[in-house]
């Protein structure tokens, strides 16, 4: 391979500090980039940047690269906070690191590379690219986005929107390990952060409880808590605080038949199961399967395809979100801008504002936004 200029996105955490190592071992020219997305209460508790961006340092330090901290906080904000805020408005639960792969790693970080002079871009990410070696005709797609080869670590769900463009100067260069043999390099090689823990939750959130954190932003109007049988129990805080399938902070654990034997749908636990935004109103039933929280079939809006143009229809995979087994499913013809989907079994809880991801084997083809679900 020709060695070529690359500008890595170090994060701070582990999988991007391996990435910058393997592209340095294959004799690439590597400079790292850490992205500041976030300055709303960047000195709290719950905020890491600057911790992130110590530890980045350090690793550029030891690998012998240069570092540039990038501030994308703006872009950020414009891009993907006030879509993720719209979306909780109107009771859908958005899902920001798909948009912030889409509209900053890939597209802001991405036009800052290449102003330095960069070739590719690289990042941590769990996901692979292929280029397809057969001439392609006219409009055809070049390259394929793939699964990561760790099923546990896949991170092809967060970049289903990336284009060809995106995908031609993009490397992945941990998506051919395990998580488990990134950990061990990082040890080999000495890494500051070897053993630092991933990172959960959304980047801007941190650790903080997400309800307290929402609660800054969002207006809310307390309103009733029905179950399936319309009896009230409860009252909720705000429809915007709450998604589908959700189990914790219902405020409602105590609400059981005391006189239903153990074992019972009564002492099951609750789930949110809908959510009427006209009437104020929260629903939630008793019992994992209920049959609220299972649904046959999905529409989808606002559709991004890998290869530029969505697949032919017929029998494929997708993900209605991201920790779920790929299921079959039925791509209707004819939706336009839409996708239809029709799954060979219930799928539990899809939720509007999430992505409907679709494959086929090992190839991510794209998808779309859940509107609407039966």
């Amino acid at each position: 391979m020709t060695p070529q200029r690359v500008v890595v996105g170090l994060s701070g955490g582990v999988d991007s500090a391996v990435s910058a190592w393997l592209l340095k071992q294959q004799g690439h020219e590597v400079v790292g980039i850490f992205m500041k997305n976030w300055e709303d209460d960047d000195d709290s508790e719950y905020c890491s940047s600057n911790i992130d961006f110590v530890d980045a340092a350090a690793v550029a330090d030891v690998l012998g690269i240069e570092i540039e901290h990038v501030n994308f906080a703006a872009d950020y904000k414009d891009r993907v906070f006030a879509e993720f805020l719209r979306e909780y408005e109107a009771g859908r639960t958005p899902n920001p690191d798909v948009l912030c792969n889409a509209e900053i790693k890939f597209k802001a970080f991405l036009d800052h590379a290449m102003r330095l002079g960069a070739e590719k871009i690289a990042t941590g990410h769990y996901a692979r690219v292929r280029e397809l070696s057969a001439p392609s005709p006219a409009g055809a797609a070049s390259f394929q986005l793939l699964k990561g080869l760790d099923p546990l670590k896949d991170q092809s769900y967060f970049l289903h929107r990336l284009n060809q463009a995106q995908l031609a100067k993009t490397w992945f260069p941990v998506g051919e390990l395990p998580k488990t043999e990134v950990r061990r390099l990082a040890e080999e090689i000495g890494l500051p952060n070897a053993r630092k823990k991933d990172s959960t939750g959304i980047c801007f959130i941190g650790e903080r409880p997400f309800r307290e954190f929402l609660n800054r932003y969002l207006s809310h109007a307390p309103g009733p808590i029905l179950d399936d049988r319309g009896r009230q129990l409860g009252e909720h805080v705000g429809l915007s605080f709450y998604t589908l399938g959700q189990r914790q902070g219902l405020g409602i654990g105590g609400v059981k038949d005391r006189k239903a034997p153990r074992g019972s749908g009564d002492h099951s636990p609750w789930y949110v199961a809908r959510k009427d935004m006209a009437r104020n109103t929260l629903y939630v039933v008793q019992g994992h399967d209920h049959p609220w929280l299972l649904y046959r079939s999905l529409r989808a809006d606002d559709t991004s395809w890998v290869a530029g143009v969505p697949p032919a229809a017929g029998a494929m995979a997708a993900k209605a979100r991201y920790r779920q087994a790929d299921a079959a499913c039925i791509l209707a013809a004819g939706a336009g801008a839409d996708l239809q989907l029709e799954f060979a079994q219930p799928q539990w809880a899809v939720t509007p504002g999430q992505s409907a991801v679709l494959y086929d084997g090992e190839v991510c083809l794209g998808g779309g936004v859940i509107a609407s679900a039966q």
